[in-house]
Formats: C-alpha cells, structure tokens, sequence
C-alpha cells in the first residue's frame, strides 16, 4: 500500500469536485452533472488537449494508412470491446512477426507515469512513436507525405498545428486520444455515488475482500485501481528464457521479473491476463494471485498466499466485474 500516492489520487479527486461544483451553473432541471470518479487527466506543455486534437488524434488511431503495410490500424492491438486490448496471448506486428509480451489495455493509460510493461518509455508521446514505429511498421515521414496528400488530413492538421503534418505531430496527435480513453462510470463508480442497485451484494462483499483480506488494493489502488509500480509475480519461473522485465531497463537486480501494474478498471473485458497472457480467466488470474504465484527470488514481499476460499475468489472476480464502463464507440469517418 502506498498511503503518499492514495492521498495525493484522493486530493486531485477532490480538488477536481470542487472546481467543477464551483465552476459549472446549477441546472435548472434534470440530473445534476456527472462527476468523473477519476482525477483530471494532465498533458505537457508542448502538448495541450483540445478537441481539434482530440478528434485529429482518433482519426488517425483507426487509419491503417498510418502503418508501413498500410493495413493496419492501431486497432488491431486495440479493441475497444476487449478493453482496449486483444483476446489472444500475444499479438502480430504489421511484419507478421509474433510480439513477446500481450498487449496492454489502453484503459487509464493517461495515469502511468512510465509506460510499456518494463517502464522503458518515460513519456507517453515516448511510447506511442516507439509503437507506431516498432507495432505498425511506420516510417514517420512517410506516413506524413501520405497525410499530406489527402486534402482533408493537410486541412486538419494546419487547422490544428498551423503546418502539415509531420511525424511530431502526428504522435502529438495520437497521444492526445489516447489520454481520453478513461473508464469513469462503470457500475461500480455509479453505486459509489449513490446508487444502490448498481451492483449486486456479492460484487459489494468482494469489494470487501479485494480491500482485506484478498490484499488486493496494496498494488491495485482506487480510484485507477493501479499503483504505478513494478513487481515480481513469479511468472518467469521456470522458464526455459525468462523475461528480465523492469530489470533489463532500471539494471537493479533486484527488479528482475518485475513487470508494470496494470489497471483494472475494465478488467473483465480485456483476457487474457498478466504480461505474458498465461491467465485465460479472470478468475484464474485472481487465483494465481491469491495463493501467492510461484516461488521466485525477486518475487515481491507484497504476494502471499491469502487464504481465500472459493466462494471470496468467486466474489472478487464479480466486483471486478463491475469495473468496466459500457460506454459506446463512435467510429470516425476518415478522410
């Protein structure tokens, strides 16, 4: 558990409510405004959010003109209906070749502040040029004379950047989607504003458990259900080449089969489980970590074996449940 990084999520919580209640006019009828149940998202400097930006940047997320094959889409990694990951273990580069590691969901990713599953990228404009690089086979220039040549792209991109697009600009531009992909009215977020039918007693019972006993929220910490830290959970045990994770970036033995947190709001959506898509289930993977993973040097002081019984795993996994949002997806028309 970290208390310093709880209390800070809790304040911008806070101080977000406050400066929305404060700032937005009283309505005359109707239900009074929605507040998100996550803190403000926050961009750079160099890289200001706005909704020219905002819809420049989902245009260009489902173009497969972006790749180097011009057929795939970041999509392809990225389904909204699979919580912004794919169902398979592990997924294809535009090459053909096979990815070592399963992809992350895209859920909150506005509130990591180091990205891949090893951390390696410190930015996230960092991580989207190294995907759209390394995942799609992009060659940034090239993909921008391509934009360039279809009028509608060129008139966006001077409306937004007052230039053509380059490949800055257009990492810019994905990055800026990507920090609205937020899962802030699940129903789990509805019945902790007050409504009480939103889920069901044995959800509310696993809450409990994912609070106590289960030691659930020592890594997985409301409101992003995510720490932001790095931990051994045994998985590269026994394995003929074991990832080194966190290791092979910090050089700190001690992170060695350390792999990121991932959230969990969503969760339920986006199986198979952990950095290597081992975990079919989601009860599977709430088992693997209840009863401690397996044996490892490095594995962290933070995973032992809960006691819990089958009926408390059971309910877990139904209060995770109530952590994915159903909101639509609006597919872009692109030019």
């Amino acid at each position: 558990m970290q208390p310093v990084r709880t209390l800070s999520l809790i304040s911008a919580l806070a101080a977000s409510m406050l400066v929305a209640a404060c700032a937005a006019p009283e309505p005359k009828s109707g239900p009074p405004p929605r507040l998100s149940a996550l803190p403000a998202v926050t961009a750079p400097a160099d890289n200001p959010m706005t909704p020219e930006k905002i819809a420049l940047g989902k245009q260009l997320f489902f173009d497969p003109r972006l790749s180097g094959s011009g057929k795939m889409s970041c999509e392809n990694c990225h389904y909204r209906d699979r919580g912004w990951a794919v169902p398979e273990p592990l997924s294809r580069r535009d090459d053909g070749k096979m990815n070592t590691r399963h992809t992350p969901t895209l859920y909150s990713v506005a509130y990591l502040t180091l990205w891949y599953w090893d951390g390696r990228a410190a930015t996230m404009e960092a991580q989207t040029l190294a995907a759209w690089r390394n995942q799609m086979g992009a060659d940034p220039d090239k993909i921008a004379a391509i934009l360039n040549g279809i009028p509608a792209y060129r008139s966006a991109f001077n409306g937004v950047y007052n230039m053509d697009a380059n490949g800055a600009n257009i990492v810019k531009s994905l990055t800026t989607y990507l920090r609205t992909l937020n899962n802030d009215d699940s129903p789990w977020d509805r019945y902790e504003k007050g409504v009480a039918n939103a889920v069901s007693e044995d959800a509310k019972a696993g809450f409990r458990l994912f609070m106590g006993k289960g030691r659930c929220a020592g890594c997985h910490t409301p409101p992003t259900f995510m720490n932001n830290d790095f931990h051994n959970i045994g998985l590269e045990s026994g394995k003929a080449n074991p990832d080194p994770g966190r290791g092979a970036i910090s050089k700190k033995p001690e992170d060695t089969g350390a792999f990121r947190t991932p959230t969990l709001r969503s969760v339920a959506l986006s199986a198979p489980y952990f950095h290597d898509g081992s975990a079919i289930t989601l009860e599977e993977a709430v088992r693997y970590m209840a009863d401690g993973g397996k044996p490892d040097p490095n594995k962290s002081p933070l995973l032992v074996k809960t006691g819990l019984t089958d009926p408390e795993i059971r309910q877990i996994v139904e209060f995770l449940k109530t952590l994915s949002s159903d909101e639509p997806l609006v597919r872009p028309t692109l030019p």
